[in-house]
């Protein structure tokens, strides 16, 4: 009986293809693979996960393992829009524990928590790498700094009116 297999984008085909000449064994594309399926899928969901590990040649249970190592790969489904604020030492300093709490009560959310209409995610992280320009958030690849409560609800009104945007 041939198992079905997921599947995905042409566009994360090629990159798949493309990625697995760049590393000596394919265990070693396994988190850009990952990165690449959850941008894809919102999240890696069973299937996601079966289809890697089989891709891969790892078992589910090593997918799994890595997939608990770093916190930016998640199982359960995210928003569109993923708010990760920062409050490593130079953010905290900077105001990004009031910028997080802030986007909190804006949002309605806690820490990883999705708002009802599944739009956005609200995440604390530890680094994002903008220390220089703390206080700092990242919504999905997107960086924003020198951030204030004003600042970010503005950045937060973008992202919905891209959403209101596109379901015209």
């Amino acid at each position: 009986m041939t198992q079905l297999r997921m599947k995905f984008s042409d566009e994360f085909e090629a990159r798949f293809a493309e990625m697995l000449t760049h590393y000596p064994t394919k265990r070693s594309a396994l988190v850009p693979t990952l990165l690449y399926a959850q941008d894809e899928v919102g999240y890696l969901s069973d299937e996601v996960i079966l289809e890697l590990a089989s891709r891969l040649d790892l078992t589910e249970l090593e997918v799994r393992n890595v997939i608990s190592y770093y916190s930016m790969l998640t199982t359960k489904p995210r928003g569109k829009y993923v708010v990760q604020v920062c409050t490593n030492i130079s953010c905290m300093v900077r105001g990004g524990e009031e910028i997080l709490h802030h986007c909190s009560t804006k949002l309605g959310v806690e820490h990883k928590g999705t708002t009802p209409d599944g739009l956005f995610t609200l995440e604390e992280v530890e680094c994002i790498g903008a220390c220089s320009w703390a206080p700092a958030a990242q919504v999905n690849y997107d960086f924003h700094e020198n951030l204030t409560a004003e600042k970010m609800d503005r950045v937060l009104e973008e992202y919905r009116a891209r959403q209101r945007n596109e379901e015209i």
